[in-house]
């Protein structure tokens, strides 16, 4: 079966998401798309995926939860966990090594944690866009160690990206797949940056506003819309494979 999936979506807790990032507003823009799959990546912070995910799957839309993490380089990379379990273990680990930088909510914008009905349960204090105290290597470790998946975000961009901070992708990078945004064509990464790596290569969105969500998506061949059969996908195993 083909599923489509938007796996780079941000909500009002990342502090550059619009207010109407909500929960809710966020599945039914994501139904209204005809997406069957979300990842929900806020800026170095994992607490508002596990409802997003109680929410969507009442409605049959499944989502992989994580974080756009950025690393010592300043690089954004995609960490999606296994289960609520690692989920946990991984804002753990953010929390811990996060520059405790006040969030300045003029500059910045909100940083908020609600709830199904949209009530603010949290206001988020340190800055989320600031950048951890790990480098690309020790994040891609971890994450891996905990039967995640670690994917480099809008690799060509020109901030916040491999090519942006590092100059190059690093042929040794232990990721499982690279995100080209809606700004790189496949056949324009393809002849360029991409074209001595042998990773994957998704499409997401990087929504931060309702009306962005689908906007740029991947197609999946596999048998579930599940975590397991994503990472198939990834290493294209019994004929599950990246479509678009």
């Amino acid at each position: 079966m083909v599923f489509k999936a938007d796996l780079h979506i941000h909500t009002v807790l990342s502090p550059c998401g619009d207010l109407s990032m909500s929960p809710n507003g966020i599945i039914e823009k994501a139904i209204e798309r005809k997406l069957q799959i979300i990842g929900i990546t806020d800026h170095n912070s994992t607490l508002q995926a596990p409802l997003i995910a109680q929410l969507a799957e009442e409605k049959g839309l499944t989502v992989f939860c994580g974080a756009e993490i950025t690393t010592r380089e300043e690089t954004h990379c995609l960490a999606y966990m296994p289960d609520l379990s690692s989920l946990a273990c991984l804002q753990d680990y953010i929390e811990r090594y996060l520059l405790k930088i006040p969030n300045n909510i003029d500059k910045f914008g909100y940083q908020l944690v609600v709830d199904r009905n949209e009530d603010i349960l949290q206001e988020y204090p340190w800055l989320l866009i600031s950048a951890i105290d790990q480098s690309i290597d020790q994040i891609a470790e971890f994450v891996h160690s905990l039967g995640g998946l670690f994917i480099p975000a809008h690799v060509t961009r020109p901030m916040f990206s491999l090519v942006s901070q590092l100059g190059f992708i690093p042929p040794g990078l232990d990721a499982d797949a690279l995100e080209l945004s809606k700004h790189t064509s496949n056949t324009e990464f393809t002849s360029g940056y991409g074209r001595k790596n042998k990773l994957p290569v998704i499409r997401s969105s990087d929504a931060h506003y309702v009306a962005d969500i689908g906007e740029n998506y991947s197609e999946f061949e596999m048998e579930t819309p599940s975590f397991d059969e994503f990472k198939m996908v990834l290493k294209a195993i019994d004929g599950r494979h990246i479509i678009s």
